[in-house]
């Protein structure tokens, strides 16, 4: 079985299980979910160098989901990696469980490297993380994933301008840019294009993707790092609701809850055994 194929049916399945969670848990967020969920699926099938046996190992590769509101994907793909058995999501919502709606401390669930949701902290502590690795001697590599409405955030771009003033080269940053935020176009709220023109004149490499080609993410991290040491800015093009029809490009999915019935439809479309 190829590589490729591998992490496409490791996106399915996600897909399918982020949905079936969000129905059981009634946990929104769902389209914001699954336009990152072949990103996620690619980083940890293919690219980060993590051990689930040994998850706070000094030399591993960090990854931040900095738009904590995709935890849901977060939780999933973790329990794929092997950080926690599925079973456990079976707690999903619950009170006194550590699934929520956003990553909870590194303390409470293996893999996760930061608590997120406050939009636009999750590169300033990835720059930390980064800094710390180069000062160690340690060469771990940092990836964190934005949403394209997080980049209204100025902490993200001061953040930006102290990475590439450092020249911290082990830190990538991917923009899951699915054209939405909560109420509206990310264009109408403020304007965002020409963002990948806006990381190269903060002094990054910048390079635009389909976000849902795996084979595009795959050729763009493994350009990353540079030699020059410049930090790296994939802006990576999704849908939001990516994979079931009737989710994609639909903000309301941003908030709304699948029925029973749209969980069932949802399968049929993903080719999931309902």
């Amino acid at each position: 079985m190829s590589q490729l194929f591998e992490i496409q049916e490791w996106a399915r399945i996600l897909r399918s299980r982020i949905i079936e969670t969000s129905h059981k848990a009634e946990m929104p967020h769902l389209g914001s979910c699954l336009s990152c969920t072949d990103i996620l699926a690619t980083l940890y099938h293919s690219v980060l160098r993590i051990d689930a046996t040994n998850p706070r190992a000094v030399t591993r590769d960090r990854f931040i989901l900095s738009k904590g509101h995709g935890a849901p994907a977060l939780f999933q793909v973790l329990a794929m990696r092997g950080f926690y058995p599925e079973a456990m999501l079976d707690e999903y919502g619950k009170d006194g469980g550590v699934f929520a709606e956003h990553p909870p401390t590194p303390d409470h669930l293996p893999g996760i490297e930061a608590a997120t949701g406050s939009l636009g902290h999750g590169l300033p502590m990835g720059l930390g993380m980064a800094l710390a690795g180069r000062i160690q001697g340690h060469r771990y590599h940092v990836y964190v994933l934005l949403s394209d409405g997080e980049c209204n955030e100025g902490s993200v771009w001061e953040a930006a301008m102290l990475a590439a003033s450092q020249r911290v080269g082990n830190l990538c940053v991917i923009i899951d840019f699915n054209k939405w935020q909560a109420t509206g176009r990310s264009e109408e709220i403020l304007a965002l294009n020409p963002l990948a023109e806006k990381w190269r004149a903060f002094g990054w490499h910048a390079c635009e993707i389909d976000g849902h080609d795996i084979q595009a993410i795959l050729d763009s991290v493994a350009r990353f790092p540079r030699e020059d040491g410049k930090p790296t800015a994939i802006i990576a093009h999704t849908v939001k609701g990516k994979g079931v029809s009737f989710m994609e490009d639909d903000n309301n999915w941003h908030y709304r809850i699948p029925t029973a019935e749209e969980v069932v439809l949802s399968k049929k479309e993903l080719g999931v055994t309902v």
